[in-house]
């Protein structure tokens, strides 16, 4: 049995997971998904962290699995807590002492959207349902409506206090549909900043609503 612990992206909410932590029950393995305060102006990433390593509690070997704005999170909390694994998905990578709000520009994030906006063919304005939605089946996006809040500008001026990366294995999994985060943007930032290769799973930036079996499957292939 293995633990799990999971990360959710802006906003916060656990229930961004709710198809993965089923999956990993039914497998056998301890699953935790943090609901994190996205709303609250008061909490950025120190508080993010505190939360997590909570959850996290007396598990050893912790896998920490981060989707998108939860990758600065999960930085945080690799340097304070032995982990197993960290695993990346469809996420933000951060570079030591690096904040949310200033990584879209230090990475070139605008103009890899705009560049891959333009070779898929889709439009280059953002809108959720083009760039978050597109491959999340409707039924799901609908049952998620209630739990959906807006991430607060806290956590952007945050900085991700620490250093250098643990020597546990470190993975990333990358959308081939992400829209948000193209896939070539994903391979550039994982091999700059960590040093390996992304794995990939058909689906779009949502990648546990659309292809939440694919996950599970690559989260157990240890």
């Amino acid at each position: 049995m293995s633990a799990f612990v999971l990360i959710p992206g802006a906003g916060g909410t656990a229930w961004y997971w709710s198809r993965v932590v089923p999956l990993l029950r039914e497998a056998g393995h301890d699953v935790v998904a943090v609901d994190l305060p996205g709303d609250d102006e008061n909490a950025g990433l120190p508080e993010y962290a505190g939360l997590v390593e909570t959850a996290i509690d007396r598990r050893d070997g912790v896998v920490l699995v981060a989707q998108s704005l939860g990758g600065f999170t999960a930085a945080m909390v690799s340097a304070r807590v032995r982990l197993g694994e960290l695993v990346f998905v469809n996420a933000m990578i951060p570079a030591p002492g690096g904040t949310p709000g200033s990584w879209w520009q230090e990475t070139g994030w605008e103009q890899a959207r705009l560049s891959a906006a333009i070779a898929g063919g889709y439009s280059t304005e953002f809108d959720l349902d083009e760039y978050f939605l597109h491959d999340v089946p409707p039924d799901v996006a609908a049952e998620g409506e209630p739990y959906q809040r807006a991430e607060a500008d806290a956590v952007f001026g945050s900085h991700c206090d620490f250093t250098d990366w643990p020597d546990i294995p470190l993975r990333v999994l990358s959308g081939t549909e992400d829209r948000f985060f193209p896939l070539e943007f994903q391979r550039r930032l994982a091999r700059e900043r960590l040093g390996v290769k992304p794995d990939v799973l058909p689906g779009g930036h949502l990648l546990a609503l659309s292809n939440p079996r694919g996950v599970v499957d690559y989260l157990l292939r240890r």
